[in-house]
């Protein structure tokens, strides 16, 4: 039956697509969130699903788009110099058949957010796309909220749907993620246009950020818990009544503490001591040898590098008298980076550090700049531009602060989502704030 059910919306999306080409745009960004291909029995496994709808995008977007004004942004230059380096590196990969599992779909991610903004020219395409891109996480988000509130779920056994442990089904990741889209969330409850934005939709978008704190909740996953916290920190930035705010942050936090899951609260106790912590004494140590790598290999590795690695990580045990430390070491081979800028320095080296970091920091100063020049608009027309800058920028933000610890440096859920930066970025370039028309 689920397969059925995949192949019947699937059908309908393209057949959708045939009167509105655009529509192709949003299948694809669904295959690419959701999987169904991995979801799917028998009927979608052995067919290129992904492939199939990115063809129609991009070929309705030539054939049938209209491509007045169309020009590439400078943040998409950079990542079309990324892309190129990416390439160049896994062709002089140090593992190169490695490299070339990785880069059969980060080539993907970073075309797509290259094409994506060429798509997105108003706001309502913008708005589809995050309606499309939040309700097809929330397919993933949702179950693991339910299946969290039913057991309390639990470090690597949260099942989300599938057994394979990649992409947004990986826990870490989508914590992450859920907490990145909570901004997003809020933003459509209060300006979404393509349905009526009454109580309905209002009480469905706040179930669905409660969906969202849940998951690291469910998955037992410390970046998450990191995530949480940086944006209540980001909320409080963008709130007015500042006051209010804090004392309902307190009051939740208070009541929900005694409710958290014990083992929960256990891992979340290990972030104090790392050196203690196999995890994240691990993670240090590859750290350590990525800088060492990049020291003697500036221009990188190539995907997979990390299989390189051979640690030595020295633990201390934790049960051990204060006074007189017990410490083992252990030795281990091909451990992962864990973290997306490491990830990126060892396998990229130095020239595809900087090409990733200027991408990201433009994206951050890009929003910033759009959030204060449309946040004094006076044409009611535009109250929307300041509010979606703040909340694709608070998103950032946190993918910024989960990746230091996952290696998520390509994930193309974050990369649609930048996508729409891009596209907004041009939307406010050939539509100048009431502001400023009425000062020239």
């Amino acid at each position: 039956m689920r397969d059925y059910s995949l192949v019947a919306f699937l059908f309908a999306l393209m057949l959708l697509g045939f009167k509105r080409p655009f529509i192709f745009v949003l299948a694809y960004a669904y295959v690419d969130i959701v999987s169904p291909q991995r979801l799917s029995y028998f009927l979608l496994n052995a067919i290129p699903v992904s492939l199939i709808c990115f063809i129609f995008a991009v070929g309705g977007w030539l054939f049938v788009d209209d491509k007045k004004g169309t020009r590439f942004a400078p943040r998409q230059w950079l990542l079309l110099a990324l892309l190129a380096w990416v390439a160049y590196t896994t062709h002089t990969a140090a593992l190169h058949e490695a490299a070339l599992s990785k880069w059969d779909w980060v080539w993907k991610a970073l075309v797509f957010a290259i094409f994506l903004p060429l798509t997105l020219r108003t706001k309502l395409r913008m708005e589809a796309l995050l309606v499309f891109m939040m309700l097809s996480a929330a397919s993933i988000i949702i179950v693991g909220a339910i299946k969290t509130l039913a057991s309390g779920g639990g470090y690597g056994t949260l099942n989300l749907m599938i057994e394979n442990n990649s992409g947004l089904y990986e826990g870490s990741t989508i914590s992450t993620v859920a907490i990145a889209m909570v901004p997003l969330v809020l933003y459509l409850s209060k300006y979404v246009t393509i349905f009526p934005a009454d109580h309905r939709a209002r009480i469905f978008c706040l179930a669905l950020a409660g969906a969202c704190l849940l998951i690291p909740i469910g998955t037992e996953t410390r970046t998450g818990l990191l995530c949480i916290a940086l944006l209540g920190i980001l909320m409080l930035r963008a709130t007015k009544r500042r006051a209010l705010y804090i004392a309902l942050i307190s009051a939740v936090t208070l009541v929900a503490m005694p409710l958290l899951p014990e083992s929960f609260s256990n891992r979340m106790d290990k972030i104090e001591g790392y050196q203690s912590d196999s995890s994240a004494s691990t993670r240090i140590a590859v750290w350590k040898w990525t800088l060492d790598y990049v020291a003697d290999h500036p221009l990188g590795g190539g995907f997979e590098v990390y299989r390189l690695n051979r640690l030595t990580v020295a633990l201390k045990d934790k049960n051990s008298d204060p006074n007189n430390t017990t410490i083992t070491t252990h030795t281990q081979e091909g451990r992962a980076f864990h973290s997306a800028y490491f990830e990126v320095l060892g396998e990229q080296g130095i020239p595809g550090f900087f090409l990733w970091g200027m991408f990201h920091l433009s994206g951050l100063i890009g929003m910033e700049m759009i959030r204060r020049r449309y946040g004094r608009s006076t044409d009611p027309g535009e109250a929307w531009i300041a509010p979606l800058a703040t909340a694709l920028q608070h998103g950032q933000l946190i993918y910024l602060l989960g990746a230091a610890f996952i290696g998520v440096a390509f994930q193309p859920f974050i990369f649609m989502l930048l996508g729409v930066q891009i596209a907004l970025g041009s939307y406010c370039k050939r539509h100048p704030p009431a502001v400023a028309k009425a000062v020239a």
